[in-house]
């Protein structure tokens, strides 16, 4: 992969992290077929979800994620999930992945992805945690399962370091992700709750769909707010 110009990287990142963040809501997406990569896009777009992370812990995840982001250009925005390596990070870039989310706090993958010119979630937990992750360049900072810790821990950690993007996966349903946005969280990761596999099995699409427009009416209700 080709170096790129810093500015340009920092610009293009920029870029790519404020689609992030004025969507509020990636998708978390596990596959058993690649060949549902269209009608889960489809039935997820229309329902007002646009950010998709592809988990590499999906069978075939590279194709999911080259077919995603060539069947959904300028539409979707395709990132990768469950990466533990820089060279992991580097593959699904190559295959199409516009940013790159660890469980972990590894700098490897942190400086694999701004070096390939996209934003980095950077998985983390404790206070530390969440400011080594920041102080690394995270672009966000994924805390899970954030179940565990609750909406107060965010309000809480965000007291004395307001800078942090933190973004709640595990806990996030399809009726309190507004409630997570106003405890402080820059965006939230929703995974089955939302990408409903019984749901995909059956080939009954219209139900992420519904699922997608529910989970958007508790991100508007926050904003309206």
């Amino acid at each position: 992969m080709t170096d790129v110009n810093d500015d340009a990287g920092l610009a293009n990142r920029e870029a790519t992290r404020d689609r992030i963040s004025a969507a509020a809501v990636v998708a978390v997406i596990r596959l058993d077929e690649a060949t549902d990569a269209r009608s889960v896009g489809a039935a997820l777009l229309e329902g007002g979800v646009s950010v998709l992370e592809v988990t590499l812990t999906s069978p075939g995840a590279l194709e999911l994620i080259r077919s995603l982001a060539e069947l959904f250009p300028g539409d979707a925005l395709v990132g990768v999930g469950s990466v533990l390596s820089a060279e992991a990070a580097l593959r699904a870039i190559e295959s199409g992945a516009s940013f790159v989310v660890s469980p972990v706090l590894d700098e490897g993958v942190i400086a694999a992805a701004h070096k390939a010119d996209v934003p980095a979630f950077a998985g983390a937990f404790s206070p530390t945690e969440l400011h080594r992750a920041h102080s690394l360049g995270a672009d966000f900072i994924k805390v899970f399962p954030a179940d565990i810790v609750g909406m107060s821990y965010f309000k809480s950690v965000l007291a004395p370091m307001p800078h942090l993007r933190l973004v709640p996966t595990g806990g996030v349903t399809l009726d309190n992700a507004g409630d997570w946005l106003r405890a402080g969280a820059a965006a939230v990761g929703v995974g089955s709750a939302l990408v409903d596999k019984k749901a995909i099995s059956d080939h009954r699409f219209g139900v992420l769909t519904d699922n997608a427009r529910r989970l958007m009416r508790s991100v508007n209700a926050y904003r309206d707010a």
